[in-house]
């Protein structure tokens, strides 16, 4: 995969807000939706899903920039490219002791006496006579480790709706092999959501590698997503905002009944607790907006009425405002 900043256009420089924003522009226009005609965007959209998985979280980008991951964020083995060279080191040469631990391989840079042979022992533990290829790293690995490359991992963008987004389920989707598999679809996800599926990818010398299922969510046609609360729009009448009454609100759910106050003014939001998404085992809100709606044909009467409202009783909303 190339280098996430390139996939995403933006300099390493850039901050959290200009990163998150440059992925929005691109997943906005390559959203597979939206590309339907292209199928190499959906190769596209799911690059720079994988981009931003690397550079929208602080670690993973911190782990990049260090060199401990690449771009798929796999470890990295920053090799031995600052040990001594061939032909042992005497006092006042400089040389690298590695470790291995949960943040990749770190060096340490030191000055003294020992020569080559006795720094890679002490890296290996000491191979004590028994074979190399046998004896373990500190960090708990076996030097076999880092032979043959396994095989090249997959990107498959799927696209789900918002309720399965909420309640979870189970999505068939169609690996490039051709081979079909039955993902199981966590509740609660965020669009650009990565999931791993452990040798479902394409063959190499070392074995499979993973399929990467890139998640987006479509969009709703009643519900916008803000985090793990949801936004929607509900049209009143001119007489229920003036006279009050319950009007029904869609959620997830199901429909529910929604007081409307008298007098209620177009624009008011009202807050329906616990029927937002479920994000790590807490549920959003729904905040209802009330949008007043006309007749859709002209009314005389209404019209007469309010030609006396303006007349008789005149008020200024706007009063205050410049």
């Amino acid at each position: 995969m190339r280098d996430p900043y390139e996939v995403l256009g933006v300099g390493k420089n850039a901050d959290a807000a200009a990163i998150k924003s440059a992925y929005r522009r691109l997943a906005k226009k390559l959203h597979p939706d939206a590309n339907k005609s292209d199928p190499k965007t959906a190769q596209r959209f799911a690059e720079i899903n994988s981009a931003y998985e690397i550079l929208g979280e602080e670690k993973k980008r911190k782990a990049y920039d260090a060199g401990e991951i690449d771009a798929e964020g796999k470890p990295r083995f920053q090799g031995f490219g600052g040990g001594p060279r061939a032909g042992g080191a005497g006092p006042g040469t400089h040389f690298e002791t590695f470790s291995f631990g949960p943040e990749g391989f770190q060096a340490r840079r030191g000055v003294g006496g020992a020569d080559f042979e006795d720094v890679i022992s002490r890296m290996f533990g000491g191979f004590g006579g028994a074979s190399p290829g046998r004896q373990a790293f500190r960090g708990g690995f076996e030097p076999e480790d880092l032979g043959e490359p396994a095989g090249r991992d997959v990107n498959v963008p799927v696209t789900i709706t918002l309720e399965e987004a909420a309640a979870g389920g189970t999505r068939r989707v169609r690996f490039p092999t051709g081979k079909e598999v039955d993902v199981k679809i966590p509740a609660g996800l965020v669009d650009g959501k990565q999931i791993r599926l452990k040798g479902q990818g394409l063959p190499g010398p070392g074995g499979l590698g993973d399929a990467l299922i890139t998640i987006s969510i479509a969009p709703h046609k009643q519900f916008e997503r803000d985090g793990n609360d949801l936004r929607t729009d509900v049209p009143i009448t001119l007489y229920e905002a003036v006279l009050g009454g319950k009007v029904r609100v869609p959620t997830l759910s199901g429909a529910v009944e929604l007081a409307i106050p008298a007098g209620t003014s177009g624009g008011r939001t009202f807050r329906l607790k616990g029927k937002g998404m479920p994000v790590e085992g807490k549920t959003g809100d729904l905040f209802a907006t009330v949008r007043i709606a006309l007749p859709e044909r002209g009314d005389p009467e209404l019209e007469d009425l309010m030609k006396k409202w303006r007349d008789q009783k005149p008020y200024d909303p706007r009063r205050g405002t410049k």
